[in-house]
């Protein structure tokens, strides 16, 4: 517990001396007086406080659990404070809700050493976890997705192969929200546990819903879909909205989220793409907006032979069963990207300025959507490396890459510069940051390889 509070202590300090700019400026008074180099070195200066803090929260939790357990009768520290069990009297205490207060307290049991029956030292339940959160590079939200995952595979995966997912995601966090971590979580849950994949998939499909009720004057809508079995909706609605964006009369440059200016919010517009899908239904012959709305499924040859093996769609995070895939895939407007097979030519030279179809569909397969950002491909349009005029680029897809329209502006107004490393599908795209935001320059991993777990 000494390294944990000493490693406190330290990031307290980073604080404080981000907050004063060191000894070169007087202590800002609120965050408003703060230069833009402090409010980032403050960011990251939280960022490992939080994480510090998490670590301290989550092994005292685990020692209030501890002191709490049902087996203490009238003597548990909880009952003795007035609550029910130790989650609800760290709700109470810290202001979290009782589902959180349940995360922290297993991150806490998964980090902290145990002791054998024979009154030896045992390691953590979970080490990497806890070296991460020891390091300050873990934070607790981080550590509960990746704990939470392993318990649920524990008697369905081999302990070698939980070991190295757990080390796997423990590296890759820091770096990714927890929406990203995410996406890699259910990538490695779906291999420890393939089998699992499909069983879960029908369960899921026997809980889609859909409710429709009037109320206010609104037509409300509330339900669920199976992620795979929604994909075409998914894509559908994602196409619509593309095409107002690409459509309107001002660039998208105000923010990952934010639309053409006019345009409604990107919520109101995804209604509006259900009402044209309806419409549409029902006979509208207009139907352009959704040109090109497509559902690529990728898998490898013999899942598609086998039914075997687990599959890819692109826009879904989760991982789906090789039946769901096939099942896709047997969708108006699916386009299957299967391993082995002639493709088209995919390198154009000089010949022609704008990338193909054929080529954007590589570039997809590749880089998964905006390779800077991770928006779906749909928002996305292929640029060159190097400039068609001013560098004489080459229409090739190892010199080329998918951008959202945001991302672009920011490369090109920021001094932002892009490597591409390799060739084909598994070549790997880093976008070097300018000195004025990272002194070193290192180099970031961006497009799909940034979210693939690799067993």
């Amino acid at each position: 517990m000494e390294d944990v509070l000493r490693g406190l202590d330290e990031a307290v300090t980073a604080l404080r001396s981000a907050w004063t700019g060191g000894a070169l400026s007087a202590v800002a008074e609120d965050p408003s007086a703060l230069s833009r180099a402090q409010l980032v070195q403050v960011t990251d200066a939280l960022g490992a406080l939080g994480r510090r803090l998490d670590t301290v929260r989550a092994q005292v939790a685990a020692e209030i659990a501890h002191e709490s357990r049902p087996e203490l009768g009238a003597d548990s520290l909880a009952k003795q404070q007035g609550y029910r069990n130790a989650a609800a009297l760290l709700g109470a205490t810290t202001g979290v809700s009782a589902g959180d207060a349940r995360r922290l307290i297993s991150v806490g049991k998964a980090i902290q050493t145990r002791t054998s029956l024979t009154g030896e030292p045992l390691p953590p339940r979970h080490p990497h976890v806890a070296a991460g959160m020891h390091a300050g590079t873990l934070a607790q939200g981080a550590a509960a997705l990746i704990v939470g995952m392993l318990e649920r595979v524990a008697v369905r995966s081999s302990a070698e192969d939980r070991d190295a997912a757990e080390q796997l995601l423990a590296t890759a966090a820091p770096g990714l929200s927890l929406d990203q971590l995410r996406k890699l979580v259910s990538q490695a849950e779906a291999y420890l546990d393939p089998d699992g994949v499909e069983p879960a998939e029908r369960n899921r499909r026997n809980e889609e819903y859909l409710r429709m009720f009037e109320r206010d004057g609104f037509l409300l809508l509330d339900g669920k879909i199976e992620v795979a079995h929604g994909a075409p909706l998914k894509a559908a609605i994602e196409a619509f909205v593309s095409f107002l964006f690409r459509n309107s009369r001002t660039d998208v440059t105000e923010g990952d989220d934010e639309p053409p200016a006019g345009a409604g919010t990107v919520q109101r517009l995804q209604a509006e793409a259900l009402i044209h899908l309806a419409e549409h239904a029902l006979g509208c012959d207009d139907d352009q907006p959704l040109n090109g709305a497509t559902v690529v499924v990728r898998m490898d040859l013999d899942t598609l032979r086998d039914g075997t093996g687990l599959a890819q769609i692109d826009g879904i995070d989760t991982p789906a069963s090789a039946a769901a895939a096939r099942h896709v895939a047997a969708s108006a407007n699916v386009i299957p990207a299967v391993l082995n097979g002639d493709s088209e030519i995919l390198d154009w030279g000089r010949m022609k300025r704008l990338f193909t179809p054929a080529q954007k569909l590589f570039l997809v397969e590749r880089d998964g959507g905006c390779a800077m950002c991770n928006l779906p491909p749909g928002m996305t349009k292929a640029h060159h490396l190097n400039w068609w005029v001013r560098d004489h680029g080459n229409t090739n897809v190892d010199e080329g890459v998918l951008l959202c329209e945001s991302c672009h502006h920011r490369i090109h107004d920021n001094g932002w510069e892009i490597r591409i490393d390799g060739h084909g599908t598994k070549a790997r795209v880093w976008f070097i940051p300018p000195g004025t935001v990272d002194p070193t320059r290192t180099p970031r991993l961006g497009g799909r390889a940034r979210f693939e777990y690799a067993a």
